[in-house]
């Protein structure tokens, strides 16, 4: 046999299970803390009426809102800081694209900072 027939052979009994990514061990992270998120809040504006369950979601979004802002600047500066470093490395390398690498990093940075200073003006100002 091959040894691409033998790789994909199954012992009976035994299920092929493949190692989780990092990208799905965040996936299913976020999927368990949204699941909780949402069960959480619909437990509690249950037991209000849709006035009062709308104020109280209101109040609790715009308290968080502040943070997320914050949240997101920060990683921009983080952005900002790994991408200046990375295209510091490809310069000193000699590597002829420095400038692609530095647009695609400092603009998703500055993407990120701006997309925050829009929705905390549109969502609170």
């Amino acid at each position: 046999m091959k040894k691409c027939e033998k790789e994909k052979k199954v012992r009976p009994g035994r299920l092929l299970i493949r190692p989780l990514t990092s990208k799905h061990r965040i996936q299913r992270a976020w999927m368990l803390i949204l699941t909780v998120l949402i069960c959480s809040s619909a437990i509690q504006v249950m037991a209000q009426s849709g006035e009062e369950g709308l104020l109280q979601a209101y109040t609790e979004v715009s308290g968080y809102f502040d943070t997320g802002t914050d949240l997101m600047y920060a990683v921009g500066a983080l952005l900002g800081l790994v991408g200046a470093v990375k295209v510091f490395q490809k310069w000193n390398s000699g590597d002829q694209d420095t400038s692609k690498v530095a647009s695609a990093w400092f603009g998703s940075c500055i993407f990120l900072i701006v997309v925050a200073t829009v929705l905390k003006a549109f969502f609170l100002g």
